[in-house]
């Protein structure tokens, strides 16, 4: 997913950082910032998760009258999660971000989305699994490159009952 406009605001950043009990004052006091390393308030480690949002088409993202994935519309396991159209499921396995640069209120970010490596692994119950790199690099309005996102999916071969 590449998002086209990001936004970054101190009362998102306050927001998201309260969501995840996270009172470090760095996410929110610009007076106790100015006097830290980094010189100014900045955005929690994971606060890029909220890019999403800004993706109008994004398919986990609620959607006024529209059921989506997750809505509680259908007993878990009906349908299908979005990536599982090949007769197992898609699962999230891991999420890693590289920090070039901390992401401050004001910046307006960019993204760009390429796949990286993909491997299988045998598993043990549900046949073989294929695992899936999905990087995606964070620009400012500078073009600066600020964050390297990659998350590891893996797609199941078949449904475990």
């Amino acid at each position: 997913m590449s998002i086209k406009k990001f936004p970054i605001e101190a009362g998102h950043i306050m927001q998201f950082a309260r969501a995840i009990g996270d009172s470090n004052p760095i996410y929110s006091d610009s007076e106790y910032a100015e006097h830290t390393e980094v010189g100014s308030v900045i955005a929690p480690p994971t606060f890029l998760q909220a890019c999403q949002h800004y993706e109008e088409n994004f398919p986990l993202r609620p959607q006024a009258d529209k059921p989506w994935f997750g809505s509680a519309k259908q007993a878990i396991g009906e349908g299908q999660a979005p990536g599982s159209e090949g007769g197992g499921i898609g699962l999230y396995a891991e999420h890693h971000y590289e920090y070039h640069q901390p992401v401050r209120p004001g910046d307006v970010l960019h993204s760009k989305q390429r796949e990286g490596k993909c491997w299988q692994k045998q598993g043990k119950r549900g046949g073989q699994l294929t695992f899936q790199e999905y990087i995606t690099e964070f620009y400012n309005q500078h073009d600066e490159r600020v964050v390297t996102s990659t998350i590891i999916g893996v797609q199941t071969e078949h449904v475990v009952s």
